[in-house]
């Protein structure tokens, strides 16, 4: 039994000699990566050359040529983008170009440029002289045509660059005697389309400004006008306008419903359909600004409740059934019929997922969510409500009421 035990004792011992040895000789070998981030060679890098530049809006693409170095890892450029500020912008020894961005206006600036080791050691400046162009943001602030909106003011204009920016708008409290600013709005896409409602249909002073991303900011444009008159469309001349292609409905649960004026059941509720629209006259025709959708209680984040919904009209005195597409852009025409707005019904306020809606969520969904129009929206006299989504994602949906306010034309 001694026996048995001093072999096991010799043969775990040997086993750790062996791992040792193997960590030791692992250990001090050298590392190698195909990046060779550190490096040993303290020697100074060359400088780029060749330098030519491109001038852009708010920005400048430098190109270069690289030494002859396979130790450097990266360029740097250094340069100011307004008083007080400096940015530095890297790009890999795989590219011979590099974007400085972010001035605050055009002019001339400095731009520091260095090639950086891998053992993190800089070559001599190369200082190059950028003109950027008028920034963006600044190119949408101008550009934006400030117009009297319902119940407020819309400001319209274009993005150039699609480059993300910030939208600020003001309105003169004269019982604070200042311009209180709302939240901003966030723009990414080629058109800046946003309102500031809630203002009666007397004289107002209202104000707007951008930023980028940069913490840039444009000067304040004001403008006093007279926001239009907004009211609630008369429902009771609403009418179902039944077309072919319209989803079939659940027994009891009438298009009607949906712009009976109450909130209880039965509301519109259709079946199964490859496509669930719903189309009704609203009477006179109407310019539109905003409507009001009140989805199913109480799981309105859940089951057949719309998510997604484009808003298709017509101004056409009996306009005629189309299938219309499902993916559709604002302005696009699908017979007598035009897509007005395509809108998302909002996640709930706390973030928790639909299905796990609070009350709070519930309370926000009950009191109806405002869906803005639009400026660009023309007249109609005719709405097909088309549900592109539902928060099941099912095939059928049912709503409780919408209504619509506007003027009439």
């Amino acid at each position: 039994m001694k026996n048995k035990i001093l072999k096991r004792s010799g043969i775990i011992a040997y086993s750790m000699f062996i791992i040792l040895t193997f960590l030791t000789i692992w250990s001090c070998k050298k590392s190698v990566s195909p990046v060779e981030v550190i490096s040993e060679d303290q020697t100074k890098p060359g400088i780029v050359t060749d330098v030519r530049v491109e001038n852009l809006n708010g920005a400048a693409r430098i190109i270069y040529k690289l030494p002859q170095s396979p130790n450097i890892l990266y360029v740097s450029a250094k340069y100011p983008i307004r008083e007080g500020y400096e940015r530095e912008s890297k790009t890999s020894f795989y590219t011979d170009t590099i974007l400085v961005e972010g001035f605050a206006k055009a002019g001339e600036y400095d731009v520091t440029l260095h090639t950086v080791s891998r053992a993190n050691i800089m070559s001599d400046p190369v200082v190059v002289k950028v003109k950027p162009k008028t920034p963006n943001y600044i190119l949408v602030n101008e550009g934006l045509d400030i117009t009297a909106d319902f119940g407020g003011a819309n400001f319209y204009g274009a993005n150039p660059d699609k480059s993300p920016i910030s939208v600020h708008l003001l309105a003169f409290d004269p019982s604070k005697n200042k311009f209180e600013e709302k939240d901003p709005e966030y723009i990414n896409g080629g058109i800046v389309d946003v309102s500031l409602r809630g203002f009666e249909a007397v004289p107002q002073e209202f104000g707007v400004y951008t930023t980028d991303r940069f913490g840039n900011k444009s000067e304040i444009r004001y403008s006093k006008l007279t926001p239009l008159f907004e009211t609630l469309l008369d429902k009771s001349k609403f009418f179902v306008y039944r077309l072919p292609s319209d989803a079939p409905l659940w027994p009891g649960w009438e298009l009607r419903y949906f712009f009976d004026g109450s909130l209880n059941e039965p509301g519109w509720h259709t079946q199964d359909a490859p496509v669930t629209v719903g189309t009704f006259g609203i009477g006179p025709s109407a310019k539109i600004s905003r409507f009001v959708l009140w989805n199913r209680l109480p799981g309105m984040y859940s089951f057949q409740n719309p998510k997604s919904i484009t808003i298709w009209g017509s101004n056409v005195d009996q306009p005629k059934d189309v299938n219309l597409p499902r993916i559709s852009s604002p302005g696009d025409i699908a017979g007598d019929w035009v897509n007005m707005g395509n809108f998302m019904y909002p996640d709930p306020p706390s973030g928790l997922p639909g299905s796990q809606a609070n009350a709070s969520d519930n309370a926000f969904a009950a009191a109806g969510i405002n869906f803005r129009m639009p400026s660009t929206a023309p007249p109609v006299k005719y709405i097909r409500f088309l549900v592109n989504q539902t928060w099941g994602g099912l095939g059928y949906t049912n709503a409780m009421e919408i209504s619509f306010y506007g003027i009439n034309q």
